[in-house]
């Protein structure tokens, strides 16, 4: 079955080449922090990235979507590149820059939601609203472990993204239910970096 869509075949196939350059990034910081249980928290991150691009992938076979040979390559690169400057860019800034790209991750499947939504197909509304869902605690995760940092508001006012900014209107502690959850991110453009006001 395929579907005249561009926006939602682009977003499929950039967020299958994403999650894997998520995955190498999430490499390099576990492998660079040395305390074990944020190890394995970090780990268990990396996990859930790769479990994330096998159901996108489930999702693009079952609509003859093909691989983005482009966005492979490019995303590889960008997660190798991450993975390495972990073990020289000190504590902070990998989870904050992952505390960020989680931020604008959970948006990106409730916007597919809504893409699929606008063809009538609701098939897909429970992966996409628990991958979203889970980007959403990995974000809290991440911000947690900086929140106390003195960096993080000289950060947060030059990348908006912090205590006070998120890049998704999801409320973790008042989550709306599957059926319902259409009602996120619908200000949300994919792919833009424009932080949602959460004072």
């Amino acid at each position: 079955m395929k579907f005249d869509h561009p926006a939602l075949v682009e977003l499929l196939q950039r967020a299958y080449s994403a999650e894997k350059a998520a995955a190498f990034a999430y490499i390099g910081h576990a492998g660079s922090l040395n305390n074990r249980e944020a190890k394995a928290a970090v780990k268990q991150i990396e996990d859930d990235e790769w479990g994330h691009r096998k159901n996108v992938l489930v999702i693009m076979q079952k609509y003859d979507i093909p691989i983005s040979k482009y966005y492979e390559v490019k995303f590889h690169i960008i997660g190798r590149v991450i993975s390495s400057s972990c073990y020289v860019i000190g504590w902070f800034m990998p989870y904050f820059f992952a505390g960020k790209l989680e931020s604008g991750n959970v948006c990106e499947y409730f916007v597919m939601m809504h893409y699929f939504h606008s063809l009538g197909i609701r098939d897909h509304d429970e992966i996409l609203y628990e991958m979203g869902m889970k980007e959403k605690d990995h974000e809290i995760y991440f911000l947690n472990q900086i929140r106390t940092s003195k960096l993080l508001p000289i950060f947060e006012k030059v990348f908006s993204w912090g205590k006070k900014s998120s890049l998704n209107d999801v409320d973790i502690e008042n989550k709306y239910s599957v059926a319902k959850s259409q009602e996120y991110c619908k200000s949300y453009k994919a792919h833009t970096d424009k932080p949602l006001n959460t004072k």
